[in-house]
Parts: C-alpha cells; sequence; structure tokens
C-alpha cells in the first residue's frame, strides 16, 4: 500500500475562547464567514454535502450555499439528482466549510426540507442566462454516452427559450438544512485545536460544549 504523502504545516498560534463565541451558531458562522470573505478566500461560499440514501450508504460533493439566517442553510439543486432523491428519501444532511487560509472549519448538520416554489423560482431567475439553460438541458446525475449530447440539448432549449422568459424546471429547486448541531474548529499548534459545539435544545436554546481535538 502506497502511503500518502503528508506535507504537515504548523497551524497559526491564535485560539478560540469561549468568551469570543457569540451564543447564537448562526451569528457566529456569520462572523467567521464574514471574516472569510474579507480575507478574499476564493469560492468562500463551497461547501461538502454530506447525505445518505435510504440503507444509509453516505455520499458527498462540493455544493455552493446561496443563503443563511435563523431558519437555515439553503443550496439549490436538480431534485431527481442523486442528492436530491437521497435528500427525499432520507431529509437529513451535514455540510463542512474549511478555509485553510484561516485555520477554521465549520461543521452543521441536521433535517432537510425542500424550499418554496416562490424562493426557488427567486433564485432560479437571479442566475446568468446560461445557467438558467442549463438547468433545462442536463437531467444531473443520470447516464449520458457523450457530451454532444448535453451540448446537443442546450442547443434545443436555447432555441426553445430565445427572447422568452425561462420558466423554472419543475425537478429543480432549493433545500434548507435547518441545524441542530453546528461546530467551530480553529486550528492551534501541537495539534490541540479547538472545537465548539452548539447544539439546539428541546426549549430553543442553544448550549456549547468545548470539544477535544
Amino acid at each position: 500500500m502506497e502511503t500518502p504523502r503528508d506535507p504537515r504545516y504548523e497551524h497559526a498560534p491564535h485560539g478560540l475562547r469561549r468568551r469570543d463565541l457569540d451564543p447564537n451558531p448562526v451569528a457566529q458562522f456569520s462572523n467567521w464567514f464574514t471574516a472569510a470573505v474579507e480575507a478574499g478566500i476564493r469560492d468562500v461560499n463551497a461547501m461538502a454535502l454530506a447525505t445518505a440514501d435510504k440503507n444509509g450508504r453516505p455520499s458527498v460533493r462540493i455544493v455552493l450555499l446561496k443563503g443563511f439566517g435563523e431558519d437555515g442553510f439553503v443550496f439549490f439543486t436538480n431534485y431527481e439528482s442523486e442528492k436530491g432523491k437521497q435528500l427525499e428519501a432520507n431529509p437529513f444532511a451535514a455540510l463542512a466549510f474549511y478555509w485553510i487560509e484561516l485555520d477554521r472549519q465549520i461543521r452543521i448538520s441536521g433535517p432537510v426540507e425542500k424550499t418554496s416554489r416562490e424562493e426557488s423560482e427567486r433564485y432560479f431567475h437571479s442566475r446568468p442566462i446560461g445557467s438558467q439553460l442549463g438547468a433545462w438541458a442536463s437531467r444531473q446525475s443520470e447516464v449520458i454516452d457523450a457530451r454532444r449530447i448535453l451540448e446537443a440539448k442546450l442547443a434545443e432549449m436555447t432555441e426553445r427559450f430565445e427572447n422568452k422568459p425561462i420558466p423554472l424546471p419543475p425537478r429543480w429547486g432549493g433545500f434548507r438544512l435547518k441545524p441542530d448541531t453546528m461546530e467551530f474548529w480553529q486550528g492551534r499548534p501541537n495539534r490541540l485545536h479547538d472545537r465548539f459545539r452548539y447544539t439546539h435544545e428541546s426549549n430553543g436554546s442553544w448550549s456549547i460544549s468545548r470539544l477535544a481535538p
């Protein structure tokens, strides 16, 4: 078995203290997200999305966060894609952000629900025209014989909707993850990182626990 290279580096000495945390994890996420934006991190809203099918077999991929607030974290996709079908059968998911330039990681998990049709339409029509046409052209996750099939379908959709508003595809829309746990990780020297987990309690409040790294 080949051993992968392990180019270790020492993490920054600054840490994360409980007293620095906002009592609301969504507000804490907003603080860190803003810091990542200000640091100029590319694709700052890119996140790993983990789902599982009805038998518990997991899969993970990178998607883009398109909105967040007290009601949850939103992303959009084809509902007939692999992740769409898995979330239909098993409506729970986990997200992970990793901003290596800041030595920070955030993990979020909880139940998932579809966004309203109206919310999906608002976002869909904010996208570039090419992306709107692409949503009609691609049946995401289906097996295809060659790229020319996609290109032919895109040409067909371009002609179909020329000089017309492009409607939201019936199989396309958003999901909202409503967090019940959120974890904030700050890298520290000697692998003694700082980790704090927020847990949503039955009374609506959040408890905060420090975790061993």
